[in-house]
């Protein structure tokens, strides 16, 4: 199936189309950009730079993809843009290739829900199914693991990572890193808990989550020194794999 493209739609010659693409009015896309199959542009997008959108994603009107990153040592180097498949990007949602200082690449993982006016930072990697809610910051070279959930306002400082399975609260600011599972709100961002809701929803068994009870407790309850209190849980029985994936971020 060929190619929808509205007649007011600029597409520039070597922009690479999937099948069933649609292309609304008003839209922009640039010579190196590819839209997979069934990508869908609503209105008023602007696809630049070398960014790749994966098949089936829809974005909607006033979204900006791919310009420059909001870095003053970029260059011009031919850094990318990769979005995945079967996302959602809102209005006004921004985000900016990578750089030479950051790897070259910023990267947002399959069926993520990128919400109004949401900024992706050039060099971060966001993983599958993590939503950003509206209004939120991501600065450049964040990492943000999958299913993590970030609410509206939330702004996370550069190089900070936020595990698998977090729960950021709104208006929060995050100046560190969230472990995986975590539970973080604040004015700046402190870690109040485990993300027991979220890990309910998703089906965790109620094994797995008394295990990452014991282990936080152990990791964030204890008085000796951190290091010590890591092997502590590294040498719980039953290994659990959640509770694996909580150590190898600590020792990261």
């Amino acid at each position: 199936m060929a190619a929808d493209i509205h007649a007011t739609a600029v597409v520039a010659p070597g922009a690479r189309l999937g099948a069933g693409v649609k292309i609304g009015p008003f839209c922009t896309v640039g010579g190196d950009v590819e839209l997979n199959d069934g990508v869908e542009l609503v209105s008023h997008v602007v696809v630049a730079g070398r960014t790749k959108i994966g098949p089936r994603t829809r974005i909607f009107p006033f979204a900006s993809l791919g310009h420059p990153p909001q870095d003053l040592k970029y260059r011009g180097e031919p850094s990318t843009l990769a979005i995945g498949a079967d996302c959602i990007v809102r209005e006004g949602v921004t985000a900016n290739p990578g750089t030479q200082g950051g790897g070259m690449a910023t990267v947002v993982g399959d069926r993520c829900a990128l919400l109004a006016q949401a900024h992706v930072g050039h060099d971060s990697r966001i993983g599958d199914d993590v939503i950003l809610s509206n209004n939120v910051m991501i600065a450049g070279h964040v990492r943000i693991d999958d299913f993590a959930i970030l609410s509206g306002g939330v702004a996370v400082h550069q190089f900070a990572r936020v595990g698998a399975h977090a729960f950021i609260g709104g208006v929060t600011g995050l100046e560190g890193d969230l472990v995986p599972y975590g539970l973080a709100f604040g004015n700046r961002a402190h870690l109040a808990g485990l993300n027991l809701v979220g890990l309910r929803r998703r089906n965790f068994s109620r094994e797995t989550i008394a295990n990452l009870q014991a282990a936080y407790r152990i990791v964030f309850d204890g008085d000796a020194p951190l290091a010590v209190r890591i092997d502590e849980v590294e040498r719980m029985p039953g290994g659990d794999p959640h509770v694996a994936s909580l150590v190898a971020f600590l020792r990261e």
